[in-house]
């Protein structure tokens, strides 16, 4: 199968396009850039928001198939979804674009969970709650491709939960950091079960969605995670102990809802990248576990236990971040 992967220099891209390749499919990225040097597939730069150079892309291309990650992922927007046109004008020139090839038989559009509020449980696939302009701009986008019925082709909306595992972004990045260090803490004593995906698992789900009978994913809307929620103090636990770490200290809540809250007038003085503030304490204490009956259904169990993936994250942040 030819398959054009946008976003693919991206964390699940990169991730995607080796997976793929190595599964024989014929592989091309497509990315506004080459920031992150991947060299493991034919690579069309092209920003989505250019309409003829995106059109004149896929027809290069000619993809049996479309996997749509590009997009902006950042939360740093707080005024409106205009700051993030690629995700709305992107979607619907990427759409006219695969309207216009012919080729493409299967186009798998990813949104995100944050079409609602962590924690909201959606009455409906249609039922939004976001609390962000990053999720009102994946619930308008989601309404590109359900209004547009995906271009033609035989489609499917993904919302990945939060994707972890080597590659993973900054952010992660510096969580890991503060737990080598010993400057990280549980918050509480609840288990505080949350449906993450580990990368491997998540990319799984993206090639058998790929692969399986049409008629399993045209015009649904599946969540990608692990199968199993897990417990987000046992997963830093867990990176603590790969790490050699120092052992993780508990915080009482009532402390982190007082630290949280110096978090918040921090940001509002200007340091907008101090870690920790009542958004991101409400983030960590709120559990969810998504309903991923479907997902399995389609694309089968998750293959990958949290402590391999934490092992294989661990190796990858002393090879390649921590500090030599």
């Amino acid at each position: 199968m030819r398959v054009l992967v946008t976003g693919s220099s991206g964390f699940i891209g990169q991730h995607l396009v080796r997976a793929l390749s190595a599964s024989g499919h014929e592989v091309s990225g497509l990315d506004k850039s080459n920031s992150a040097g991947v060299t493991s597939a034919p690579l069309e730069l092209c920003n989505l928001l250019d309409r003829e150079s995106l059109r004149a892309a896929l027809n290069r291309v000619q993809p049996d198939a479309v996997v749509h990650l590009a997009a902006r992922t950042d939360l740093a927007e707080t005024l409106s979804v205009h700051g993030y046109a690629p995700n709305v004008d992107g979607v619907r020139n990427l759409i006219e674009a695969i309207r216009a090839t012919r080729s493409v038989k299967r186009a798998i559009f990813t949104s995100s969970q944050l079409v609602c509020r962590v924690g909201y449980v959606p009455a409906s696939e249609t039922d939004y709650a976001p609390d962000t302009p990053y999720g009102e701009s994946k619930v308008i986008s989601e309404r590109i491709v359900r209004d547009e019925d995906g271009g033609g082709a035989a489609w499917c909306l993904v919302r990945p939960t939060t994707v972890w595992g080597p590659g993973m972004s900054a952010h992660y990045q510096r969580f890991i950091r503060m737990v080598e260090a010993g400057r990280y803490f549980h918050v509480g004593k609840e288990p505080l079960f949350k449906s993450y995906g580990y990368i491997g698992n998540v990319v799984r789900q993206y090639e058998k969605l790929l692969v399986v009978p049409r008629d399993w994913i045209h015009r649904k809307t599946l969540y990608l995670a692990d199968e199993k929620p897990m417990s987000l103090p046992a997963w830093a636990d867990a990176i603590q102990s790969a790490l050699g770490a120092p052992p993780i200290r508990t915080l009482p809540v009532a402390l982190a809802r007082f630290l949280a809250a110096g978090g918040d007038i921090v940001n509002r003085l200007g340091w907008r990248s101090y870690p920790f503030n009542s958004f991101r304490l409400k983030n960590i204490l709120t559990q969810y576990q998504l309903d991923l009956t479907e997902t399995v259904r389609i694309c089968g169990p998750s293959v990958i236990t949290m402590e391999e993936g934490v092992a294989d994250l661990v190796a990858w942040y002393k090879s390649r971040v921590a500090p030599k």
